[in-house]
């Protein structure tokens, strides 16, 4: 395990000697816990809470997971079976057609709506707004937004993903429609109170605590803004906590692992997000392609946020890399990092 520390000690270091890079923690364990190595920088710790940010899209999917095992809902139901009409109407017109009544959850779930991604595209990109101003856009807002914009693709394109928030934002009504209950009170139920998670919450009001996070030297407080995010992005965890998280995820814990089996497949997002595959609720990364010189094996399945957040399993060394860079000027930092460590691991 010496030689572990060691590549995790350089990947770290080199990481956090980026003049952009202010405070981070980098947790690495493996599934049975008797391989635990932290490295901490600036006033981060384990403790230290920080947004999870698009990592909350995995406890969207483990809340999916669960009532589908519960028979209360299926993958392939339509969306309008549990969201408004009125909500639904004109969200997917593409080329003259409109697919709105064909969306499913798979194709929310699997990010191949082709719904376009309002946080980070077009006149409303959300993303430039939010580093000057702090607000609060309702799940109704971001619907007008998104029927604004054209969808990249038909839902019929099976090959194509496309990643936008808003299909787990939708994905998060759909819980709290089956469910009879806030989101916030689904995770407790299934996801926090279950693994005795005490310091993870998504906020219910501004007032909660809410992290800063940097944008290159300056530090953004935006609590309402967070708010807003929901399913797609809104959690404060920790890394004690988000590795335990992580863990129940893969392990079968939360719901049964045969899941993964049953829903394995994947497909490229788009170029931006490159060399990024989404499956079922998931990102998959695969190691050994063109993108990496075909010099890695295997790949990295979980998920990164675009505040410096990850959390991802390496199956073929069983180790888990958790952490925060807390960086929102380059989403790609925590990818390139997890990838930096698990290529190190030969």
């Amino acid at each position: 395990m010496k030689n572990i520390q060691t590549i995790v000690d350089k990947v770290f270091n080199r990481m956090t000697n980026k003049k952009s890079i202010h405070e981070g923690v980098l947790l690495v364990e493996n599934t049975s816990g008797d391989f635990s190595y932290c490295k901490k920088y600036g006033d981060k710790d384990l403790d230290t809470p920080f947004l999870i940010a698009s990592i909350t899209k995995l406890c969207t999917t483990a809340c999916v997971f669960i009532l589908m095992e519960q028979g209360k809902l299926s993958l392939e139901d339509p969306l309008s079976k549990y969201v408004q009409k009125e909500t639904i109407r004109n969200l997917h017109t593409y080329k003259g057609n409109d697919y709105s009544r064909h969306l499913t959850l798979h194709h929310l779930l699997f990010q191949t709506s082709g719904l376009p991604d309002v946080s980070d595209e077009g006149v409303s990109n959300i993303r430039k707004h939010v580093i000057h101003n702090d607000k609060y856009y309702s799940f109704d807002e971001l619907i007008k937004m998104t029927k604004q914009q054209k969808p990249h693709f038909s839902p019929m394109h099976t090959k194509r993903a496309h990643y936008s928030s808003v299909n787990f934002d939708l994905l998060g009504k759909v819980v709290e429609k089956i469910t009879q209950t806030s989101l916030n009170d689904v995770y407790k139920q299934f996801i926090f109170e279950p693994l005795e998670l005490k310091h993870s919450y998504l906020p219910k009001s501004e007032h909660a605590f809410i992290p800063e996070v940097y944008y290159k030297n300056a530090t953004l407080h935006r609590p309402k803004f967070i708010r807003s995010c929901n399913g797609s992005g809104g959690v404060v965890s920790n890394a004690r906590e988000c590795m335990i998280f992580i863990k129940a995820f893969f392990s079968g814990k939360l719901f049964s692992k045969a899941i993964f089996n049953e829903f394995k497949g994947a497909n490229k997002l788009q170029f931006s997000m490159f060399p990024i595959q989404y499956g079922a609720g998931y990102m998959r990364i695969p190691l050994g392609g063109l993108a990496n010189l075909f010099m890695g094996k295997g790949e990295l399945v979980g998920h990164s946020g675009s505040t410096g957040s990850f959390a991802f399993y390496y199956p073929r060394q069983d180790l888990f890399f958790v952490g925060d860079v807390n960086q929102m000027s380059n989403p790609g930092l925590p990818v390139r990092l997890a990838m930096q460590l698990a290529m190190g691991m030969k």
